[in-house]
């Protein structure tokens, strides 16, 4: 299984946002910099993230993005769905869209997946992953000999 770097790009977005929190605003192209991800890529990830109202944007020379929530309030879940969708395969979301539903053994094997998944995302905050960025930082810093 592979994820696209929409939900990917869109959870380092949203990490450096969370960084940033209570700061001010922050400029794409800083993120796009510091992340090493094009400023015209992050541009086309952050137009959901602000319609489903995860982030504020702010125009004019003083201007920029912040997250919308505290982090504490944004799990990864939020954001994965945003940018992936919320459902591994389409039949779990519209049963209609194949015949096979009643009888397909593998359409179990996806919905268990879906639910560990959502369950593991729904777990974590962006306040937690600031706070594993953090420590990942601190040892990279002074590796334990």
């Amino acid at each position: 299984m592979k994820l696209s770097t929409r939900p990917r790009y869109g959870l380092r977005l949203m990490l450096a946002l969370a960084r940033n929190y209570g700061k001010g605003n922050t400029f794409l192209k800083d993120i796009a910099l510091e992340e090493g991800i094009s400023e015209k890529y992050l541009s086309l990830i952050i137009i959901p993230l602000k319609g489903v109202g995860l982030v504020n944007s702010v125009r004019g020379s003083s201007g920029g993005y912040t997250l919308a929530k505290a982090p504490s309030q944004i799990t990864l879940k939020d954001i994965v769905d945003v940018m992936e969708g919320d459902c591994l395969v389409d039949c779990l979301k519209d049963p209609k869209v194949c015949s096979r539903v009643s009888t397909c053994t593998t359409r179990d094997v996806w919905t268990l997946l879906g639910g560990k998944i959502s369950e593991t995302l729904s777990s974590i905050t962006l306040e937690q992953l600031v706070a594993m960025n953090n420590e990942k930082k601190e040892q990279a810093i002074s590796p334990s000999i």
